[in-house]
């Protein structure tokens, strides 16, 4: 990946579900409460891949029938606590906290870009003890942003940065995250997933920081 960084590696982005968390199962779990609660199948293939994209709230509404939306908000609250129920199952990537120390430790920026809210993308970095490395957290909910596909959290990233797309990198999984990036002119890690284009594919976080090591280590001499 040197010759997309020639100048360095100044930042990266990440994606929170898939990339810092290893969230697929405890998100299927929590949907697949929701529908049972109501009498409803399990996700469909199709659901699943939508939802994990999403919002929690734009999943919720793709998979009930819109005559249970009213529901919503008491179910997520009373039956099926994300935060009760979901969040003790959730677990940190392999790899990632080691990456991210050696990347702060090679002065490289790190930020996130997510479609869960900010009170959920918080509560999860501070589950898992995450030192203060990103700045800034751009969530579903922050104000004046559309979430992913949007590339608006991406190009505010860049403007609180004062850095151009391509000295910048996207680590995503999904194709929300790969458009929001691609739309916003940054290279695109596809993280985890060998069937998502990106100018780049990796299956894990060693293999990321292999990626990475000439423009991480051009950006700490720069």
């Amino acid at each position: 990946m040197g010759e997309l960084f020639p100048q360095g590696l100044g930042g990266v982005i990440f994606d929170c579900d898939g990339v810092i968390i290893d969230s697929r199962s405890a998100n299927g779990i929590y949907y697949n409460r929701v529908l049972e609660h109501f009498g409803l199948p399990s996700m469909t293939p199709e659901q699943e891949r939508f939802s994990f994209m999403a919002t929690a709230r734009q999943a919720l509404e793709h998979i009930l029938p819109e005559e249970l939306h009213p529901q919503i908000d008491y179910v997520t609250r009373e039956v099926v606590n994300y935060r009760r129920d979901i969040l003790p199952l959730l677990r940190l990537c392999d790899g990632f906290r080691e990456t991210v120390d050696w990347l702060h430790a090679h002065g490289v920026r790190m930020a996130v870009d997510t479609n869960r809210t900010g009170i959920g993308v918080q509560t999860v970095l501070d589950i898992f003890g995450m030192p203060p490395y990103f700045n800034p957290v751009v969530a579903a909910d922050t104000p004046g942003i559309l979430p992913k596909p949007s590339p608006q959290g991406a190009q505010y990233i860049l403007s609180a940065w004062g850095l151009p797309p391509e000295r910048v990198l996207f680590v995503g999984d999904s194709s929300h995250d790969g458009r929001a990036a691609g739309a916003a002119g940054i290279p695109f890690a596809s993280f985890g997933n060998e069937e998502l284009a990106g100018d780049v594919v990796v299956m894990d976080y060693a293999a990321l920081r292999a990626a990475l090591t000439d423009s991480v280590e051009r950006q700490a001499c720069s």
